[in-house]
């Protein structure tokens, strides 16, 4: 199957899965949780957080949880939608390939909630190694695999059904190329020199 096309991402979408509240996805205190749990778990690793990438930042519900946690942190949004970039005043681009504005800069903290499910298989593995390219420091990732579906863990009614269903292992076989995991979808970069205790990483390595 294709990628999702960028005309699915219309004002249409927004209002059913966001702005509407019988059908909304969104829970602003689900996020206000996520991301304090996020923020505080990075900030006791010490991982130092002041260029912020959120990709696929849709209306921009981490935008103030980062700046509630990193009060001087860039913070840059980026976005598939040409509708929410025109409201919003999101750069445009793609997780699959979207590049730093300057060369060779990255990320100290990169967030890809909801995005990658919707990817083909091709452009998901781009897009798991561009992410690897993209952050210096911390990822936080959250997609809805194939298992979740099966397990009965994803609430129909409200769910995009859309979305491709890849097995857990892609995301993680993908990922940990340029990440360690750390568990609750945080993943630190290969490149960021903190210790972790063995206990501290899902493979213990």
């Amino acid at each position: 199957m294709k990628s999702a096309a960028q005309s699915q991402f219309d004002e249409a979408y927004y209002q059913r899965y966001y702005f509407n509240k019988k059908t909304s996805v969104v829970d602003p205190e689900h996020v206000n949780r996520l991301g304090a749990f996020v923020c505080s778990y990075l900030q006791y690793l010490r991982v130092p957080v002041r260029r912020v990438l959120d990709v696929g930042c849709g209306i921009g519900l981490w935008r103030d949880v980062i700046k509630r946690h990193y009060p001087h942190a860039q913070f840059q949004g980026v976005e598939y939608s040409e509708y929410l970039c025109g409201r919003f005043g999101w750069q445009r681009g793609s997780v699959v390939d979207y590049r730093a504005p300057a060369p060779g800069s990255s990320f100290d903290l990169v967030i890809c909630q909801g995005v990658l499910p919707y990817l083909s298989a091709i452009d998901l593995k781009l897009a798991l190694s561009n992410l690897g390219r993209l952050s210096r420091g911390a990822l936080y990732v959250e997609a809805v695999t194939r298992e979740d579906w099966e397990q009965d863990i994803v609430d129909e009614a409200l769910t995009d059904p859309s979305l491709l269903k890849h097995p857990a292992s892609v995301y993680r076989r993908g990922l940990r190329e340029g990440f360690t995991e750390l568990g609750g979808g945080v993943w630190l970069s290969r490149q960021a020199e903190v210790p972790l205790f063995a206990l501290e990483q899902v493979d213990g390595r």
